[in-house]
């Protein structure tokens, strides 16, 4: 029966794969239907593995055929036999719904051949299974030896032996173990053994042949139990032993210790002692020699000594062709003549005794195998069976040395086998279990140990046999960048189709699916293109790139495989800058005032993008009509150099009565190569007067660069105010409280105002720069005034600082450290005004008469002249 469940399973594995090879095939065209594999339990499914009770009724309904198209068409089912077999089922055809139609029968046929098929309407799949026939109770035991005439000895004594009754139920399980018993078992001489059937006489019962002949005893043969049409039934035999009582003349030999067992184990060898039997004569007083023989059932591989009763074996337990012996030994009386009188005969059982020498196998379809070998796509659905695997594994010992564990050693869990116990033998099926992690990028094949490994046996043998798995390709992945960002850098200067930077995108995938191609999109990618085979980014022809204009480029690069399958990485370009802008500025011709102790600024601009290219460095190149200033290289303040503290140094140096200079002023940048630009600066010092507001304007002069700490000074003092007007206004308020009284108004009397300077609002806008702070005196000081000569300078002030300077001539003292205003000038009558400079603007009288051009005001005003059309035509010939 093994062996044929073991043809029918593979004969069922090539149909399988049959199937599978047709269903590749035809894939891209049609996709088959299928069955759906719901295993050996289910009762819907393919009919794998599916078992019927033989006590089914005919017309029950026993099983529902279930599949799918994967394309949805309506599938149909179909059931056919082997050519010449019975049919047992019929199907429908739209339901699938397997009704039996005949009766079964275990003990005829265990297992039936059906060809199940699902077809769609244009593919039609056909699969082979096997459905097992279950046993029920539904047979009787049936007398091996039953009925039958025996001989006894009147002498024999009570408790021997005298048949052994054999009865065989041909079920299996409980209901297939049969037990004896004696019909009216009180009133007979008989007993017989319910598990071995020996039938012996009751102990201290003997028989009378001059009682009774014949002795009829009926055994009952009772089976086990079992299921019959969903209940429980006990079947059961009887048949007749007819026992003649043999009248002795003497007393023949007889067997002690009956009954006998011996064993022989697979370790035994030839010559071994199996058993030794004794038998002796009943005539006690004058007993004969008994001489023993073997009178069959010993298959020639048994011998027995004649005068010892010592059974030997032959020959190797290997050549036993069976496990139990009953070997039949008959003790004969010798008498004096030598010659055979009566004799007794008894039965030895001899057991063949299995030892675990039998390690499990594994079986290919060709035998022993220990290398199992399946080519496959990657990423198998989870749960298929790999039915490529044709793996029997086997162990030739019995009962418990034959029950062993399977399992499987090897990557991770993808694969999972079943059955996982098996006892004797059992066909190995391997399922998938990780899909995800059977991945050819990974692991190009898989190597598994199958290991077999026995369960309660002290030896614990085991068996291996190797399991490779070679994957193939599919196209699973999408290309990937080996970054997910790119940063390029190129000269701004570079021309048109130069490289930029080369991006790398790598598929795993084999073949024409692991072949990348590049594409570029995005704002930033207009200037760029991309060869689509290498990755390498190039400007495009006609590209010319200008950190000025622009320094940062970013765009996407796409790699996309022939499937579509694509990655996405953003390039990030930055232009680098070169100089290639001079330094420039705003005017060539600069006209500065300085008041001494107070830098004045210029500058320049360079049009670089970056540093140090854009970085400017100031320097003095030449003083006319000498050098006294010192500039800042970085920020070009230009200032007096330490030692010049006050007019009158300034006018020791130069001869001329006005303090004016011409600097020529060189502004370099940093770049390599380095550009540079000058400018003429024409520089105009003068000197602070005190201011009348003492401290206050001194702050603010000092502060007038920075008109928000002027802001937040003010702010502060008002704040300050409040918080004291607040104070005194609550002490007052709790004192005139305390003291209950209301105090009068007090009168205030105005004291005769005293003329004296007047400082204007410096943030009203004036008529002109000169009226922003005025200070004036009495109508009679003004005309003094006028009676003083003066002497006005008019200068351009592109620093903020002064437009308008009225000086006292002569000059008066220079000015001390603030503290409390300078007493009032001498009085002199005429027209006379005091102005003071400030941070944004100069306090300037109005002039009374036109200072007298100089020859040297008209030199300056020729060279501003000639500089102003220079640059006028330089501006024009760059707009052309």
């Amino acid at each position: 029966m093994t062996s044929f469940f073991r043809m029918t399973n593979v004969k069922i594995l090539h149909l399988s794969l049959l199937f599978v090879l047709v269903h590749a095939c035809f894939a891209q065209a049609d996709f088959a239907p299928y069955f759906f594999d719901n295993g050996p339990y289910s009762h819907n499914g393919n009919l794998a593995l599916f078992s019927l009770s033989e006590d089914t009724a005919v017309g029950t309904q026993i099983y529902s055929l279930n599949g799918t198209d994967p394309e949805g068409q309506e599938v149909r089912y179909g059931l056919a036999f082997e050519p010449g077999s019975k049919e047992y089922f019929r199907v429908d055809p739209k339901s699938g719904n397997i009704t039996l139609v005949e009766k079964l029968d275990r003990e005829k046929q265990d297992s039936i051949e059906v060809l199940v098929s699902i077809t769609d309407g244009r593919s039609k799949v056909v699969e082979r299974v096997t459905i097992f026939v279950m046993d029920s109770n539904d047979e009787r035991p049936e007398f091996q030896n039953m009925p039958a005439i025996v001989d006894v000895l009147e002498t024999t004594e009570s408790g021997s032996s005298i048949y052994n009754v054999q009865a065989v139920d041909r079920d299996t399980g409980s209901g297939g173990s049969v037990t004896y018993y004696l019909q009216n078992s009180q009133s007979s001489l008989f007993a017989i053994d319910r598990h071995s059937g020996v039938l012996r006489i009751k102990p201290g019962e003997t028989l009378d042949y001059e009682k009774s002949k014949t002795h009829f005893v009926t055994v009952i043969a009772k089976d086990g139990g079992g299921n019959f049409n969903g209940r429980e039934q006990f079947m059961s035999s009887t048949a007749t032993l007819t026992i003649n009582v043999i009248d002795a003349q003497d007393t023949p030999p007889s067997f002690i210790g009956t009954p006998y067992f011996g064993y022989v184990y697979e370790i035994s060898v030839p010559g071994s002692e199996i058993y030794t039997v004794v038998a002796k004569d009943g005539d006690v007083g004058n007993p004969n020699p008994i001489s023993y023989s073997l009178d069959g059932g010993d298959d020639g591989v048994f011998s027995i000594n004649k005068t010892t009763g010592c059974i030997t074996l032959l020959t190797h337990p290997m050549y036993l062709k069976r496990e139990i012996f009953n070997i039949k030994v008959r003790a004969s009386e010798v008498g004096p003549d030598r010659s055979f009188m009566d004799y007794g005969e008894t039965t030895v059982v001899i057991r063949v005794v299995d030892l675990n020498n039998n390690p499990p196998t594994f079986y290919g379809e060709k035998g022993p195998q220990n290398m199992f070998e399946l080519t496959m796509y990657e990423h198998p659905p989870e749960g298929e069976i790999l039915r490529g695997l044709k793996i029997t594994v086997n162990d030739s010992d019995q009962g418990a040395n034959a029950k062993f564990n399977l399992r499987l050693i090897g990557p991770g869990r993808m694969l999972r086998v079943v059955p996982q116990t098996v006892l004797n033998e059992a066909q190995v099926t391997i399922l998938v279990e990780d899909s995800a992690a059977m991945d050819y990028e990974k692991h190009h094949f898989l190597t598994y140990k199958l290991l077999a490994v026995e369960i309660d046996t002290p030896e614990r043998f085991s068996a291996t046999a190797d399991i490779v798995i070679h994957l193939l390709d599919t196209n699973d992945n999408a290309p990937k960048f080996s970054s997910d960002y790119y940063i390029a850098r190129i000269p701004e200067n570079s021309p048109g189709g130069s490289n930029v930077v080369s991006v790398t995108a790598t598929d795993p995938d084999s073949g024409l699916w692991g072949e990348v191609k590049y594409s570029i999109y995005g704002s930033g990618a207009d200037l760029f293109l991309i060869q689509p085979t290498s990755g390498i980014i190039y400007t495009q022809p006609w590209a010319s790139l200008d950190a000025e204009v622009r320094s940062k480029y970013n765009f996407y690069v796409k790699a996309e495989d022939t499937e579509g399958k694509y990655s996405l990485a953003e390039v990030f370009v930055t232009v680098l800058d070169l100089n290639d802008h001079p330094p420039e500025f705003n005017e060539n011709f600069l006209e500065k005032t300085m008041i001494i102790g107070a830098p004045v600024k210029i500058e320049a601009v360079d049009d670089d993008a970056e540093e140090p290219n854009n970085v400017i460095e100031y320097s003095i190149m030449k003083a006319d009509p000498n050098n006294i200033f010192d500039i800042d290289s970085d920020t070009g303040e230009i200032m007096l150099k330490s030692y010049i503290k006050s007019m009158d140094i300034v006018q020791n140096i130069t001869r001329q009565k006005d303090c004016t200079w011409s600097v020529v002023v060189q502004a370099r940048d940093r770049g390599q190569p380095s550009f540079s630009t000058t400018a003429i600066v024409k520089i105009d010092i003068t000197e602070a007067t005190q201011l009348s507001g003492g401290p206050l304007a001194s702050f603010l002069m000092q502060s007038r660069d920075k008109p928000l700490q002027i802001l937040g000074m003010l702010a502060g003092v008002i704040s300050l105010m409040v918080v004291v007007t607040v104070i005194i206004s609550t002490a007052m308020f709790m004192r005139n409280k305390k003291s209950n009284r209301i105090l009068p108004n007090r009168r205030v009397k105005r004291r005769p105002r005293r003329q004296g300077w007047t400082l204007k609002n410096p943030f009203k806008k004036p008529e002109n720069p000169g009226e922003k702070f005025r200070v004036e005196e009495e109508e009679e000081q003004e005309q003094e005034q006028e009676q003083e000569p003066e002497v006005t300078v008019e200068n351009v002030n592109y620093n903020n600082n002064i437009s308008n300077v009225v000086r006292q001539w002569p000059p008066p003292p220079p000015p001390c450290a603030p503290c409390l205003p300078p007493p009032p000038p001498r009085y002199i009558p005429g027209d006379r005004q005091w102005v003071v400079p400030t941070v944004s603007a100069a306090v300037a009288a109005k002039p009374k008469r036109k200072k007298e051009m100089t020859r040297q005001d008209t030199v300056n005003k020729a060279l501003v002249s000639e500089l102003k059309m220079r640059l006028e035509q330089k501006r024009m010939q760059n707009q052309y």
